[in-house]
């Protein structure tokens, strides 16, 4: 296996993109039909609207990590969508929807996913998400309970207690702007796949030259708040009060900021809530184990 500095990605030049990239032009793209929607006032969002020929049930919306995009789930979306409705975006700052230039919370990114429903007058739907995706399906899931029938959220991002410390670093790091984006996104990406995984040194690629394409200030911005944000806050307050069925998934290799603890002790504070263990799988439950994570979420939601 290579070494942690020689897998380190060349970013080359520093400068974001000369206008506003609204499509993946040198990171392959999602084989589904790419829309746009303005939400918010004035916060064009890109989504994806996949439909079955019979729907047997409420639709899902796939919220996808931090820094990611819709491909995030391009093969998860082919293992649910039989007889499903399946919508995904790329968040406020992310991907390729737009970024524009303003603090970024998670309570932002919860007013853009109910915005695009409210856009598509969907009115009731199933959460599916890992990380910053899996933080705000239990988010909106105590929000809104009405509008969300049942949630998947895999390797959660709050599933601790409030980090007070890394939050202060994060403060540093977001002051600092963008000469620090590319080591602490290479620091964070070591936790992301299994070092076993076959795929690791293709996603890693690819993670990076999406960077590449969407940089920017903005972006750099998006990225530090929302990861300063969730270090500071903990799912456990809300976790009580969060009663739709739920279904919580981990990788046993993920322990980074203790996950691993924080997911167990989410298991037994939700009200209806199972544990479901992917054995040799890190963080990434999506890239590294798309099939069973898809048969997992299909048999749930069609229950």
């Amino acid at each position: 296996m290579a070494s942690a500095s020689s897998e380190f990605p060349r970013v080359g030049p520093l400068a974001g993109p000369p206008h506003p990239t609204h499509r993946p032009v040198r990171v392959p793209a999602t084989k589904h039909d790419q829309r746009d929607a303005t939400v918010l006032g004035d916060v064009r969002l890109r989504y994806i609207d996949v439909r079955p020929t019979t729907e047997r049930g409420p639709p899902v919306v796939l919220l996808h990590g931090i820094a990611s995009r819709i491909e995030e789930y391009e093969e998860l979306i082919d293992r649910v969508r039989e007889g499903r409705r399946v919508i995904a975006m790329d968040l406020p700052g992310n991907g390729y929807s737009d970024k524009p230039a303003r603090p970024y919370t998670l309570a932002f990114l919860e007013d853009a996913v109910l915005g695009l429903l409210d856009r598509l007058a969907v009115t009731q739907v199933d959460l599916a998400g890992g990380s910053l995706g899996g933080n705000l399906v239990l988010r909106l899931g105590h929000r809104a309970p009405a509008r969300f029938r049942r949630l998947v959220p895999w390797a959660p991002a709050g599933a601790w207690e409030p980090m007070r410390v890394l939050g202060w670093i994060g403060s540093v790091l977001v002051a600092a702007g963008r000469g620090l984006f590319w080591p602490a996104v290479w620091v964070q990406s070591r936790f992301w796949y299994h070092p076993a995984w076959q795929g690791r040194q293709r996603a890693l690629r690819e993670a990076f030259e999406h960077y590449r394409e969407v940089y920017g200030a903005p972006f750099v911005r998006m990225y530090f708040e929302l990861a300063r944000e969730q270090l500071t806050t903990s799912l456990f307050p809300i976790a009580p009060a969060i009663a739709q069925p739920t279904l919580l998934l981990w990788g046993d290799q993920d322990h980074a900021l203790g996950m691993g603890k924080g997911v167990k002790r989410l298991a037994q504070l939700l009200p209806d809530a199972r544990l479901s263990v992917f054995q040799g799988v890190r963080h990434s439950l999506a890239n590294e184990a798309p099939e069973e994570l898809g048969r997992q979420v299909d048999v749930f939601l069609s229950r």
